[in-house]
This record gives structure tokens, C-alpha cells and sequence, in this order.
């Protein structure tokens, strides 16, 4: 008997063991972030919204606003949105992940009514585990030539125990933001050799997404982009392996300035330095 107890023990603790180990897997985030898209195609922009709102998720209107506040405070909103995840990644400990992907936005039946776009969510877990939307933005570009290949990738890393101080991990986002944005006045080219992950995504309002250090690089060189920029917030995963940041951006492209909103997302490479995996700005227009 006491064997038979022993080994039901063992076998409990293993399988509690592995629950904990065993990494989240991306696709719940890519789940949440379709389940949402269809709440919005069923009933509407508004109220798909709300449904998975965090209750400290913002959306910049043009300034950041909490999703709840924006959404409770107008009307149902008029035209249908559609959207595709096509980028994904989520922390080993399933608390943090993103999304990313084309969208379609009509108001009214013309073809020529359609904008295109493409958009970058940041997802929470909640205190049950359900992810729920942090950050929501995205940028206006021509509509894409050709269609974008899913790129969905599991963690790399085990999940861990949450830190016993959760306020350093946004310490340290916050300080390696602020050390790039600092760099960026230097020298933008070389911040960004410096700072980008070998699978870097860049999305600038009017141009398809980039993706790769050499082809943002060049886009950046050619346009003759200079950047100043100042973080607002940031937050990393408990799993130390996924983080965000965001905040507002002053850019010069030739003899254009403009003000833009920026949300950058963060990983942690195989030398323990944070990278930028992908940095969105959008412009700050008046609503």
C-alpha cells in the first residue's frame, strides 16, 4: 500500500512539475487575438473593444487613453474592421505576448472607402490566466502586393517563478528604453545595428512592414530618418523573456518633422541583452 501511495505521489508531483515547467504556447495568444477579431466583425468595433479590454489598456487617441474610458465615452462606431494575426510570440509563462498583422477598415460600401493597414497588440494575463489587450495601435499603409507569412514561434525558454520583486523587471525595461532612446540621438543607424534581434520588424505609417536589420537599416538611411524620443511606460514578463515598452517620438524624415506615438517589444537574446523585436510608430493626429 505504501508503494502504491508513493508512486501516486511521485506521478502527482511530476505532472505538477511539468505544468509548471512546460512552456504557454503561442497559440493562445493567436486564439485570443482572433476570438477577438470576431467579436468585432459580430458586434462591432465598440464593444469588441471592450470585451477584452485590460483595465489598464490604453489606445492612443492621439494620446494614450484607457480602452475602457475611450470606448465607454462614444458612440457605436461606424465601419467594419477586419484583421489577420500573422506575427505572434508569447512569454514562456504565458503573461505577456503579441500580436501583429494586416487589417481592413471600411466605412461604406466603395472599394475605395477600404483603408489598409497594419496593426501590433500587446496582451496581458489576467488573474485568471485570460489574456486581455494592454496596447492597441497601428499604421496606414497602400494595400500589401502580395500576402504575409504567418510567423508564429513558441518560447525558447521554461517557465519560471515570478520574480519576488515584479517592480525590477519594469526597471530595467524602463532604463534599457531610455539608454536607446538616448542613443538614438547619436547616431540612428548605429542604435539601431546595435539594438535590433536578427528578426527585427520596423512599421512606419505609410510603408508595408520591414523586417530584418539590413532592410530597416537602408530604409531608415534613404529616408533620412533622425529620431529623438522619450519612454512613457514599459513592463516585462515574470518570465524575464518578453518585455514592452512605449512613448512619444519626434522624427525628422528629410525636411518633414512629425509627432509619433512608438510601442516597441522586447526579447531577451541567448546573451542576456534585451533586443528590439519590433518597433511600431504611429503618428499623432488630431481625432
Amino acid at each position: 500500500m505504501k508503494k502504491i501511495i508513493l508512486a501516486a505521489t511521485f506521478i502527482g508531483y511530476s505532472a505538477f512539475a511539468l505544468a509548471q515547467t512546460t512552456p504557454a504556447q503561442v497559440n493562445k495568444v493567436v486564439s485570443a487575438e482572433e476570438a477577438f477579431n470576431k467579436t468585432v466583425e459580430r458586434k462591432g468595433i465598440k464593444d469588441g473593444f471592450l470585451s477584452v479590454a485590460d483595465p489598464e489598456g490604453i489606445v492612443f487617441k492621439p494620446d494614450a487613453v484607457k480602452i475602457t474610458d475611450f470606448y465607454t465615452n462614444i458612440d457605436k462606431q461606424a465601419g467594419k474592421l477586419t484583421s489577420q494575426p500573422k506575427f505572434a510570440r508569447i512569454s514562456a509563462n504565458g503573461d505577456l505576448a503579441f500580436t501583429a498583422g494586416p487589417y481592413v477598415y471600411q466605412n461604406g460600401k466603395s472599394e475605395d472607402e477600404k483603408v489598409y493597414g497594419d496593426y501590433v497588440s500587446v496582451w496581458r494575463a489576467d488573474i485568471d490566466n485570460k489574456l486581455k489587450l494592454l496596447i492597441n495601435l497601428g499604421i496606414q499603409h497602400p494595400e500589401a502586393e502580395q500576402d504575409v507569412v504567418p510567423d508564429f514561434k513558441e518560447p525558447t525558454g521554461a517557465r519560471t517563478a515570478p520574480s519576488k520583486d515584479p517592480f525590477s523587471g519594469k526597471k530595467i525595461i524602463l532604463s534599457t528604453d531610455q539608454i536607446f532612446n538616448h542613443s538614438l540621438t547619436i547616431s540612428a543607424l548605429a542604435s539601431y545595428k546595435e539594438f535590433l534581434s536578427p528578426e527585427g520588424r520596423y512599421y512606419f505609417p505609410g510603408f508595408e512592414p520591414m523586417t530584418g536589420p539590413d532592410v530597416i537599416m537602408k530604409f531608415i538611411n534613404n529616408q533620412a530618418i533622425t529620431i529623438t524620443a522619450e519612454t512613457t511606460s514599459a513592463g516585462r514578463s515574470s518570465s524575464n523573456d518578453l518585455a514592452y515598452s512605449y512613448g512619444h517620438a519626434r522624427i525628422t524624415k528629410g525636411n518633414v518633422v512629425s509627432n509619433y506615438n512608438y510601442v516597441r517589444i522586447w526579447e531577451l537574446d541567448k546573451a542576456k541583452k534585451w533586443d528590439i523585436l519590433l518597433e511600431v510608430f504611429s503618428a499623432v493626429e488630431n481625432e
